[in-house]
């Protein structure tokens, strides 16, 4: 499989993805800072965000206002701290996983020096099935904002489908990982069940005609869809 897909920070990155990278990624220190610790002592380190995916949808939150948004994987917190970065004083991002406990060790005494934008951050531990049917069930279907995808790999069709009812009309999705190292598009590869989930998902994301979309060769894959 292409070299090319891969996450900047990797050191067998591709030189065009780290040229890329270096003119999209724009870092805050502390997001240095969480992404250093990330890598050096954080267990399965690597699962970190891409920066140069998480730039891009903070340009997608900026650039229409964006004040709510979901992020389904929080790890270490890197994909939340970029959203509450992006999203203005008054926004929220509501972040799941199944287990906080990488986010509290990692993450949170990082986070928590900039209590401005950690505030608007919102830990949902648990099942992200679970809780977000229950934001659908509060009735917050159509006020979100955008949605970022980066969790369990057989999970990502549920997923989906839940970002789209809780996203609003012109809100955006983006599915990380959508091209898992290139097996995707392999059909061995896709006897795994999570590069078969990951791919059906691309599948439905194509033809849902609920969203405009794009798969990217962004990261390690992204696939960006547009709510009409």
């Amino acid at each position: 499989m292409s070299s090319v897909v891969a996450k900047s920070y990797n050191k067998s990155a591709d030189p065009v993805v780290a040229y890329c990278s270096e003119h999209t990624a724009i870092l805050t220190p502390l997001q240095v800072e969480l992404q250093k610790e990330t890598l050096t002592n954080a267990p399965m380190g690597g699962m970190l965000g891409a920066p140069e995916v998480l730039t891009f949808g903070q340009h997608f939150i900026q650039s229409f206002g964006g004040k709510r948004a979901l992020d389904v994987g929080t790890f270490t917190g890197a994909s939340a701290l970029a959203w509450a970065l992006a999203v203005p004083d008054d926004g929220e991002v509501y972040t799941f996983d199944i287990d906080h406990t990488n986010y509290n060790k990692y993450g949170v005494p990082i986070l928590s020096k900039d209590q401005k934008t950690f505030a608007k951050i919102k830990p949902l531990e648990g099942a992200a099935v679970d809780s977000l049917d229950k934001l659908i069930a509060d009735g917050q279907s159509g006020t979100f904002d955008f949605a970022f995808i980066d969790a369990d790999k057989t999970s990502y069709p549920a997923y989906y489908e839940k970002c789209v009812t809780l996203l609003r009309s012109g809100g955006v999705i983006l599915v990380d990982n959508s091209l898992r190292g290139g097996k995707v598009a392999d059909p061995k590869c896709r006897e795994d069940p999570s590069n078969a989930a990951i791919h059906a998902t691309n599948d439905i994301i194509f033809q849902d005609q609920r969203t405009r979309s794009a798969l990217l060769n962004l990261g390690d894959g992204t696939h960006v869809a547009f709510k009409k």
